[in-house]
């Protein structure tokens, strides 16, 4: 069994989700808003390591009145142990996963001197050089997590999708074009060598809000 997962994204008309520069200010007010909403539904949301050091977000709800018990679990993953200590999702604001690979067992040693870890709720450890996702789903039903909100970044999203584990894709379109070809796309990895290869989507659903295009698709794996 595994999670819901639905991922969340923000993206330029030419499909950017940051500048080469990392600059990753897209989504509008109205769309902001629409994903924390968003986030009071699911029970968790997850991010790749990345993500924590580019943007060092805080994965909480706070652009719509809240309380501190909505905020969903937050999970990184990390397959080599980077988490900055100083990270903002290393604090009591809500219940955090670190999933690690179990290569990197030696490398927690510099997250342990962090002296908010035994705020942390649990540290995963699953796969060899690479967190295991298939595993780390299902971790994390067992552990309650029934709704997962996959906010990036570009690989972790592509390997999730690979390995079949997203169910629905929600996409806020800015109506701008950054270009770049060092600039992050939605999805990044290895990629597919043939379009023949490349996963569906069937669109559910679509309507502007404030300047953005929202697109809601669900996965199509069977096609």
């Amino acid at each position: 069994m595994k999670p819901y997962v639905i991922l969340s994204a923000a993206m330029t008309l030419d499909g950017k989700i940051a500048t080469k520069t990392g600059s990753s200010e897209i989504s509008g007010k109205e769309d902001l808003e629409r994903v924390h909403k968003l986030r009071k539904d699911v029970d968790g949301i997850m991010v790749g390591i990345n993500t924590v050091i580019a943007d060092d977000p805080r994965l909480t709800i706070h652009k719509i009145p809240s309380k501190k018990e909505n905020n969903p679990t937050r999970i990184v993953v990390d397959s080599k142990a980077r988490i900055p200590i100083n990270s903002r999702i290393l604090n009591d604001d809500a219940s955090t996963i670190i999933a690690i690979s179990n290569s990197a067992k030696n490398e927690v040693k510099s997250l342990e001197n962090c002296k908010n870890l035994e705020k942390i709720a649990n540290l995963f450890y699953s796969g060899n050089e690479q967190v295991d996702l298939k595993d780390l789903m299902n971790y994390l039903y067992e552990n309650g997590i029934e709704t997962l909100m996959l906010e990036g970044g570009s690989t972790l999203n592509f390997s999730m999708i690979k390995e079949g584990l997203i169910d629905e894709i929600k996409i806020a379109i800015a109506p701008m074009i950054v270009g770049g070809k060092s600039a992050k796309t939605l999805f990044d990895g290895d990629g597919f060598d043939y379009m023949g290869e490349a996963i569906k989507l069937n669109l559910e659903n679509s309507f502007c809000l404030g300047k953005d295009l929202i697109l809601e698709y669900k996965v199509n794996y069977k096609e």
